[in-house]
């Protein structure tokens, strides 16, 4: 066993490791339980995609309105995401998590009410939850997984991946099967969330009695270069997603593809950027730097605009390495998160920081390419936006990716991947 291997994981609030004391058993249990609340955090947003229609066919919504539905659950991720930290700081991590499982589950059966009041209050509901949530995960990663970096990130930012996955490809398939109307196909996701509830009960078990963790209150970011080409990364890459989330589809159906090739596209996208998601935090955890590998992923990014803008033909190829790009520019953002702080403390700060942000600068995208596509009459200008974005995104991600810890006030010394290295640098 190396150090590295060997080396604890502390707590927020500087006491006995987690992780380290665990026994198999209790930390596999733990992973399944945080993977379990990382699924829960995108699919009751995005099952209202396939749904779009039907639900603003049938509320009669306006156009400000059906915007309003697609974009609230992004702007309350970085509106409401600065909270965070200090829920954490004033109940602890598990509890607050649980929190987020229950605001998930209530919002879902608000949704069962078909009207627009209710279906917006459970959006809303949902979405401030979930902010909670985007921002706690990487801190709880960082406390109880330190010895385990690369995999938990990896499982994270995959689950993300695939509940999201999952929620654009199955509900209407099992709404069709089992008869249920628009308002049951949304409400059902909550099951999903009493699920994760149920596994999160034995983490609620071991915290109870324990303190929050007031270190994270006194953490000042603002000022941290590293921390602000984290954040600019997240957001650039968040950017890029949810413009393309929102119109893929119409953007294809306007190079004369098919309405069903276009959701088909969407879903293929979403398929293959699960893996990266995956793997990509394997690997950057075992590297002494993170910037090479940050400029190859972005040299996917650039191959998959650049190669529709020139030649959209072959649109398949060109959306296989959109999902290949997505997927590892996701691994990439919240896995600096977690190797750029050097501890849970740093990490939920920074996770609030590059979240909060970033998702308001995502929340732009849609707008804007949306807004493009109105001057121009074509989508070759908002694809060729995106296209331009990838500059500083890629930027970004060269910067995040060097060596250096949020916090530091010298030089940066040896590159760390973990906190075990932390460990050793400090010893």
């Amino acid at each position: 066993m190396t150090a590295r291997d060997a080396a604890p994981a502390r707590s927020v609030s500087g006491g006995q490791p987690r992780s380290g004391g665990q026994s198999i058993s209790g930390g596999t249990w733990a992973a399944i339980a945080v993977v379990l609340v990382a699924l829960n955090l995108r699919p009751v947003i995005v099952a209202v995609a396939p749904l779009f229609d039907t639900i603003s066919a049938e509320l009669e919504l306006s156009s400000f309105l059906a915007g309003l539905l697609v974009t609230l659950p992004v702007l309350c991720f970085g509106a409401l995401g600065p909270l965070a930290p200090a829920i954490a700081a004033k109940i602890g991590f598990e509890r607050s998590l649980a929190g987020v499982l229950v605001a998930v589950v209530a919002g879902s059966a608000l949704r069962l009410i078909p009207t627009i009041p209710a279906l917006f209050a459970g959006t809303l509901l949902m979405g401030a939850g979930i902010a909670i949530g985007n921002i706690l995960l990487p801190g709880l990663i960082k406390r109880d997984f330190s010895h385990r970096l690369g995999l938990m990130s990896g499982l994270y930012s995959m689950s993300l991946a695939a509940g999201a996955t999952l929620a654009a490809g199955i509900t209407i398939p099992i709404a069709e099967a089992a008869g249920w109307t628009w308002n049951e196909a949304l409400a059902a996701w909550g099951l999903f969330a009493v699920l994760g509830l149920a596994c999160w009960v034995p983490s609620l078990w071991h915290a109870r009695g324990s303190a929050g963790h007031p270190p994270t209150l006194g953490i000042r970011l603002s000022g941290d270069r590293v921390a602000w080409f984290v954040t600019a990364f997240f957001g650039l890459q968040s950017f890029n997603f949810y413009s393309t989330t929102a119109w893929l589809p119409t953007i294809l159906i306007g190079y004369g593809h098919d309405a069903v090739f276009a959701g088909l596209m969407l879903s293929l996208v979403n398929l293959v950027s699960i893996l990266p998601a995956l793997v990509i935090p394997l690997v950057l955890d075992r590297m002494r730097s993170q910037a090479a590998f940050s400029i190859l992923v972005s040299v996917i990014y650039f191959a998959a605009f650049g190669g529709f803008l020139a030649l959209p033909g072959p649109v398949v190829l060109w959306m296989v390495l959109l999902g290949l790009a997505q997927g590892a520019g996701l691994g990439l953002g919240l896995t600096f998160i977690v190797l750029r702080s050097p501890d849970a403390a740093h990490a939920t700060k920074l996770s609030g920081m590059s979240q909060s942000w970033g998702y308001l600068l995502a929340a732009i995208g849609p707008l804007a390419l949306g807004a493009l596509h109105d001057l121009s009459g074509a989508w070759v200008v908002p694809v060729l936006l995106l296209f331009v974005m990838l500059v500083p995104q890629a930027m970004a991600a060269w910067l995040a990716g060097r060596p250096g810890l949020v916090g530091e006030r010298r030089p940066p010394g040896p590159p760390t991947g973990g906190a075990a290295r932390l460990e050793e640098s400090e010893g």
